[in-house]
Parts: C-alpha cells; structure tokens; sequence
C-alpha cells in the first residue's frame, strides 16, 4: 500500500475547498441591479406615452423640442433586456443621431430621423439597407410602421449615407434599439 504525502493531500484539499467555495460564491451570488438604471427602468415602463398609431407617428412633429417619448409601444418592458440594450448601445456613444435609451427618445431628434426616412440611397447603400431589413429581428426597424418604423428607418438610411454603415451594423442598431419592449 502506498502512502501519500501528508503536505501533498494536505495541498490538494486546499486546493479543492478552495475551487469548491468559489464556485458556490459565483453561482449564489446574488446579481447586484444597477440602482440607478432600475430606477429609470421603473418610471420609463409605468410612465410611457409611446403608443402603434398612426396619429400618434404624426403628433411627433408638433412636440415641442425637449420633450421625450417614453416606454414602449406594444409590450411592457423587461428589466433584463433593457440593461442589454442600454448597455449594448454604450459602443455608439459618439454618434449623436443613435437614442443612447430606446424608451426614452427626444422628441426634436425623433423629428429630424423621420425626416430622413425619405433619403434617396445608391444602389449600393440601398443593397445595405435592404439587409438590414431582412435580418434584424423585427423584420425592419420595428415590428410594425408606427413611429419607431420611420425614425428607426430613418436613422438606418442616416448611417448608411452619413457614416457608411453596413447592413449588419444597422441590424444590431435596430436589434439594440427596439423599443416593442419583452425580451427579444
């Protein structure tokens, strides 16, 4: 029979509790919510006045600058996909055209990109558009042609021309920028 070396076991069950006790630490953990943007979660998703209708798509262009359109249009909003997408549209940041909070848009930047919905594209912005249409997960810039399908459509022709995106890149804007709220 063969012994073992006491430091050796010693070390090895060390070793074990060690791996053991952090992998209970990071699987129990508690998820500590970012208070402030659970915060602005709660007052944009019982506080909305975004809404599908076509009166509503026209009342934006006699907002007075400053204010805000808030919530979603068609489900109620979800804690988790917002931190996503709050987060995922940080990368942007220094594009001043692309909402930073899809449930919280300006009103006078709402105007100016759905001014932009009528932008001639080449044929080769076009093709990128065309892309973008067929590959974000609405189907288009939202799931539905109600003010999010023409500022959002806007805004995909804006940095098509303007910064030269591609397809993909405005499929994960609108992809980022879904306003519908739930969990997709």
């Amino acid at each position: 029979m063969e012994f073992v070396n006491p430091k050796f076991l010693r070390a090895l069950l060390i070793l074990a509790a060690v791996v053991v006790a952090s992998e209970v630490v990071l699987l129990n953990r508690p998820a500590t919510p970012n208070v402030a943007l659970a915060a602005e979660f709660a007052e944009l998703s019982q506080n909305g006045n975004s809404a599908c209708s076509a009166v509503f798509a026209d009342s934006i262009d006699a907002m007075a600058d400053g204010n805000k359109i808030k919530g979603s249009c068609c489900s109620p909003m979800n804690l988790e996909r917002y931190t996503e997408q709050t987060e995922g549209l940080k990368k942007y940041f220094d594009i001043p055209e692309i909402p930073a909070n899809p449930y919280d848009v300006d009103a006078t930047l709402a105007k100016e990109l759905k001014g932009y919905y009528d932008l001639i594209l080449t044929p080769e912005q076009q093709a990128q558009y065309d892309y973008a249409m067929t590959n974000s997960h609405e189907k288009g810039p939202c799931c539905c042609k109600c003010w999010r399908w023409y500022v959002y459509g806007g805004l995909g022709k804006y940095l098509i021309q303007h910064y030269g995106f591609t397809g993909a890149q405005v499929v994960e804007v609108w992809n980022l920028s879904d306003g519908c709220g739930g969990n997709h």
